[in-house]
């Protein structure tokens, strides 16, 4: 038979071990949240799908591709500006491996005849922080998820193609406006000019008849 005292002992909260304890500790030195921004708040995502991303290393010998990284890549447009962006960044450390403006020139090419791949170049990507030449390669899950990346890279392209278009047609206007004006201030001045000699020859011939 059980004694009673060891079977109370058994029972108390006191005495038992407690297998859900878990003690929280409140940290020494309180920190205050921090917003951090990515510089994407200000850009409408266009487009955003996984890839794995390499660049071409021609300062190794023999050249060759190197992986820089797999994740989201994403075209964004920047709400104010009106550029758009390629970006991707890393799965799990988010760090960038590819940041660069879409430009007109650009053209995606297929990789070694994948049709899951493409290939082209940047004058800058800012992967790194300073801007440096890069021939870029990207590789999708299929070749249809290749073709949507595809469409809307160039429909990216005629964006900004168009873009540039206006841009270059209202800073024209603007030179054009601007020389309208410097010979109407001219005209203007000549025609000041004319009255002043004109007023003179008055003078002159009012002073003669005294």
């Amino acid at each position: 038979m059980a004694d009673p005292k060891d079977a109370q002992e058994e029972h108390d909260p006191d005495t038992a071990e407690d297998s859900n304890h878990d003690p929280q500790f409140e940290p020494i030195v309180s920190l205050p949240e921090q917003e951090v921004k990515t510089l994407e708040e200000d850009e409408e995502e266009l487009f955003k799908m996984r890839a794995k991303l390499y660049r071409f290393s021609s300062d190794n010998d023999p050249p060759e591709w190197k992986e820089r990284g797999t994740g989201d890549v994403k075209l964004l447009k920047h709400k104010e500006k009106g550029t758009i962006r390629l970006l991707m960044r890393r799965d799990r450390t988010l760090k960038i491996c590819a940041n660069h403006q879409i430009t007109t020139m650009m053209e995606l090419k297929p990789n070694a005849g994948s049709d899951r791949a493409w290939v082209w170049n940047t004058l800058a990507d800012f992967a790194d922080e300073s801007p440096k030449p890069e021939l870029l390669a990207i590789r999708f899950l299929n070749a249809e998820n290749a073709q949507k990346f595809k469409v809307k890279f160039d429909e990216c392209k005629e964006e900004v193609r168009k873009s540039t278009e206006e841009d270059s047609d209202d800073e024209t206007t603007k030179k054009v406006a601007e020389k309208l004006e410097e010979l109407s201030v001219k005209e203007d001045k000549t025609v000041e000019e004319k009255d002043q000699v004109e007023e003179k020859k008055e003078d002159v011939k009012a002073e003669e008849k005294k």
